[in-house]
């Protein structure tokens, strides 16, 4: 009986074959990286997109044959031709998942894919009704068998050392050209002989052709959405795993989503699928008001959305940032990126900030404290020249000057050159004499460093007066020093109190040291000295502010 095939349904089989190939196999990749249940779903997945391909390839091969008569299919044959073919698929790629089979692996799982294929094909010829018997050439049948086998093993081959889309290409090409090369090799085995009966019911071509289209677009749109669903999921959980939410903005209803992560970041409730987002959650302030300008003109295409702000809720610091997605005519309709957390990095510009701040501060006030105790240095010089009558006596004056100078700053040293207190400044002026020679009575009375710079050249000069002309000039004399709180008005008052010494007599002219303590009592302490020389020893009374101006 004469038959023959429509070229047009020849290359249209081929096309079909090798695109469910592609998309089996770019399945199957998926199926290697996953384990557990996700590796069994993928395995189904690629197994339906093989098989369904397998299937839909026969019977459009088969729509394009002509015996001479007219042609039905069985549907219960039909339908099983589509169940092994699939069944068989999803052995193949189980097997050649399956790392303990070691060197049996890529042969069984091409012996699984062949046998599938023949298995299809034939029963699948079984299905067709016609008015004429089928009988079969074993030389052929077996050949078509073999092709089907060897094919696939190339195909798995070629898919599992895939490094690049040119590796897959080939492999779906040998695995459309497996099937296709199966199918005609099988027909070219079929000896039709006219009976001249009446066929019984079946489905008509035109039932199958609808039902093929149907499979294809199936398998159509399951891969793509298959793919599409993945490398979602893969995106998210790369995201995800760096610590980073992501979220999207529907311009449709303006609602924003947020991942998992997302949602934890900004301290959101889980479960809960959109936010409006024209009502962010906790935002107040300036922070709402740089997330609407940075959301305005990142949905008029002005900029990408990048804003920092604070979320009450979760406690942190975070970034939002992302762009207009737009569809291939133009039109946008959403806006989607990634939010993360900038906590640590903001507390650290703010550290960094505050650091440079008191560097700068501290910077000036090294440089305010230099020219202050070189202007001290430089008007104890100059006075202290005027005063002396020889070389010597300058020198030995201006080195215990500056000693004492040099002492109030290795106190303020030893604070941090924040304080010094009255007390410390006492001990240390008066530690060269006997302790029955001087006695210290008051409250703690912490000095600003300006304030004690100025205390210690006043008591320097009161000590250095009582131990050459005073109380501490004699092994018999005394001196007493009490001072008291700070008052409403935030003055101190303290005594030095001579006992026991020398007859003294005012100075008929006013000296260094005298000038010296009017002045620093004045200047940087902020009050007033009063000097009084009695016979029986100096009584000076200080007013001063112990934290003044610096």
């Amino acid at each position: 009986m004469h038959a023959h095939h429509g070229v047009v349904f020849v290359l249209l089989s081929y096309a079909v074959a090798a695109f469910a190939a592609w998309t089996a196999l770019d399945l199957f990749g998926r199926v290697r990286e996953r384990d557990g249940g996700a590796r069994i779903r993928w395995l189904a997945v690629a197994a339906l997109a093989m098989g369904g391909g397998v299937w839909a390839m026969h019977f459009i091969a088969m729509l394009g044959f002509d015996p001479g008569a007219p042609v039905s299919y069985e549907p219960g044959l039909t339908a099983l031709s589509f169940i092994l073919a699939v069944i068989g698929t999803g052995a193949a790629f189980f097997a050649a998942a399956r790392p303990g089979l070691g060197r049996l692996r890529l042969p069984l799982s091409a012996a699984a894919m062949g046998g599938a294929i023949a298995a299809m094909h034939y029963v699948g010829m079984a299905a067709m009704r016609t008015t004429a018997t089928v009988g079969w050439k074993p030389p052929l049948v077996v050949l078509s068998a073999v092709i089907a086998v060897a094919a696939s093993f190339a195909a798995l081959w070629a898919s599992k050392r895939e490094t690049s889309a040119v590796w897959r290409l080939g492999a779906a090409a040998a695995l459309g050209l497996a099937v296709v090369g199966m199918h005609y090799a099988g027909m070219a085995a079929m000896v039709l002989v006219p009976t001249g009966a009446a066929t019984e019911g079946g489905a008509s071509p035109l039932a199958l052709a609808v039902g093929v289209a149907a499979v294809t677009a199936s398998i159509l749109f399951m891969a793509l959405g298959a793919s599409i669903a993945d490398q979602k999921s893969r995106l998210l959980d790369v995201i995800e795993a760096g610590g980073v939410g992501y979220w999207e903005l529907s311009l449709k209803d303006r609602t924003v989503r947020f991942s998992e992560r997302g949602r934890e970041l900004l301290g959101l409730p889980p479960g809960v699928s959109g936010y409006p987002v024209d009502e962010p959650e906790g935002l107040q302030g300036d922070d709402r008001a740089r997330r609407d300008e940075a959301l305005r003109r990142a949905l008029a295409g002005e900029a990408p959305y990048d804003v920092e702000y604070f979320f009450p809720a979760s406690g942190r610091w975070v970034q939002a940032y992302g762009s207009l997605v737009r569809t291939r005519a133009g039109r946008p309709f959403k806006l989607a990126g990634v939010v993360r957390d900038v906590t640590d990095r903001k507390r650290a510009f703010d550290e960094l900030e505050t650091s440079e701040r008191r560097q700068k501060l501290l910077i000036n006030e090294l440089n305010h404290r230099v020219k202050n105790t070189l202007a001290t240095v430089q008007s104890i010089a100059a006075l202290t020249a005027r005063r002396a009558t020889s070389v010597e006596e300058f020198g030995a004056q201006f080195q215990a000057r500056l000693m004492a100078l040099s002492e109030t700053h290795n106190l303020l040293t030893a604070q941090g050159w924040e304080q010094a207190t009255l007390r410390d400044l006492l001990e240390k002026e008066l530690r060269p004499y006997s302790p029955e020679q001087f006695r210290l009575q008051g409250p703690d009375v912490i000095l600003g460093p300006a304030q004690a710079l100025a205390m210690g050249m006043i008591l320097h000069e009161l000590v250095t007066n009582a131990a050459k002309h005073g109380a501490l000039s004699v092994s018999g004399g005394s001196v007493l020093v009490a001072w008291t709180e700070a008052d409403a008005n935030g003055l101190n008052v303290l005594d030095w109190l001579e006992r026991d010494g020398p007859a003294v007599t005012a100075p008929t002219r006013s000296g260094f040291g005298s000038r010296l303590i009017s002045t620093s009592v004045r200047g940087d302490l902020d009050g007033v000295a009063d000097m009084d020389w009695t016979p029986g020893g100096l009584r000076a009374q200080l007013t001063f502010r112990a934290r003044g101006r610096s």
